[in-house]
């Protein structure tokens, strides 16, 4: 996991009883439109089917996508998963409705990063890129 030749492999991942999923799949779409493989989740998955699937598909990274306002608990389940299975090295990383005031809270927890509203896919794309692994040794 975490370092793997071929594309960046990613989870997207709607988590808790959220029932929007338009921005997780715009943001699957652009990933996938990037050159890399997208396994999306689908709605009303609990973290422990989150931390499963990336394991199994062998992924870089997971994105979040939570607009609830349970991306405290949420998230925070998630690291707490991949390190308890020795998975700690697939990186987290979410979006949504996440108040300023949780941004720096749920980074000393252990997510990369967090895009809020407003962000562009070729941000999060490119933040991917640089930060999952070096393209260039893909």
């Amino acid at each position: 996991m975490g370092v793997a030749a071929g594309p960046i492999r990613v989870v997207v991942a709607k988590p808790g009883l959220d029932g929007h999923d338009r921005g997780a799949k715009v943001i699957a779409r652009a990933l996938r439109d990037a050159g890399m493989e997208v396994i999306y989740t689908g709605l009303h998955q609990t973290p422990e089917q989150v931390v499963d699937t990336a394991i199994q598909e062998d992924a870089d990274a997971i994105g979040l996508s939570i607009l609830s306002g349970a991306h405290n608990t949420l998230f925070a389940a998630v690291i707490e998963l991949l390190k308890e299975r020795d998975a700690a090295d697939i990186l987290v990383f979410g979006g949504g409705i996440i108040p300023e005031a949780d941004i720096a809270p749920l980074k000393e927890k252990g997510v990369a990063e967090i895009f809020t509203p407003g962000a562009t896919t070729a941000s999060i794309v490119d933040w991917v890129r640089a930060t999952v692994r070096h393209p260039a040794e893909a």
